[in-house]
């Protein structure tokens, strides 16, 4: 279990072992996207990606089992396996990599401990996922939707499904295999959060100056349209 010091963006504690043991080593071998940014910069960013597994009836509610957090470089953060508070009745092992015995790890933690890391470690960051509404529902956190980069969301990334405007997202590995040539998710592997939280970045990263440039105007009109209502009050 690796934690993350908020004084130094750069540092990572050594006081746990990892428990991304479970995911393939695939992502260690990807060749990351390089842009250039100042150690100040890097520390506004963090990519974050969760798995879950099913409660109640048949499964059909999703309860956070694992959280990964990493950082501008790809270091990794946070990886939290969270002990469950009701029974599990389907671990989706297929998807989630997650099994029974993972979850009685001694370095599993309570939900609330990793609800709390997860939130020190955002805090005023811009946090890179995909879907990461289901991520953040999951972790009961709300984030300014200004610091918030979407790969699911982000509007070039997204398809025309049925021919009538309306946009829809793709999956992260038929983005990551288009943008990035880049295979994840193969079929008979479980997902690695880990691994899904650098590849989204390193899509943030390929569109990162048109995303921004999106961004900054999207902020400026809020700004611009909140003047106009608060001068006419």
């Amino acid at each position: 279990m690796m934690h993350f010091d908020s004084s130094d963006c750069s540092s990572v504690s050594s006081d746990g072992v990892s428990q991304s043991g479970s995911c393939n080593n695939n992502h260690m071998q990807q060749q990351h996207l390089h842009i250039e940014l100042s150690e100040e910069e890097k520390c506004q960013y963090v990519a974050l990606d969760c798995e879950m597994v099913g409660i109640g009836r048949h499964g059909r509610y999703p309860s956070l089992a694992r959280v990964s957090v990493i950082d501008w470089d790809g270091n990794t953060l946070l990886d939290l396996y969270v002990r469950q508070r009701f029974e599990v009745t389907d671990y989706r092992t297929f998807v989630s990599g997650v099994t029974e015995e993972d979850l009685k790890l001694d370095q599993a933690v309570d939900y609330d401990i990793c609800r709390s890391r997860v939130q020190d470690l955002i805090y005023d960051k811009i946090i890179v996922g995909h879907a990461l509404k289901n991520d953040l529902r999951a972790l009961m956190i709300t984030h300014p939707w200004q610091r918030i980069r979407d790969t699911a969301k982000y509007e070039p990334f997204m398809k025309d499904r049925f021919d009538d405007g309306t946009l829809w997202p793709r999956k992260l590995k038929d983005l990551a295999q288009q943008k990035l040539r880049r295979t994840i998710q193969q079929p008979g592997n479980a997902h690695c959060p880990v691994e899904d939280a650098e590849t989204a970045l390193d899509l943030y990263k390929h569109a990162r100056y048109r995303w921004e440039k999106a961004m900054d105007y999207k902020i400026n009109k809020t700004h611009e349209i909140e003047r106009l209502r608060s001068n006419s009050m």
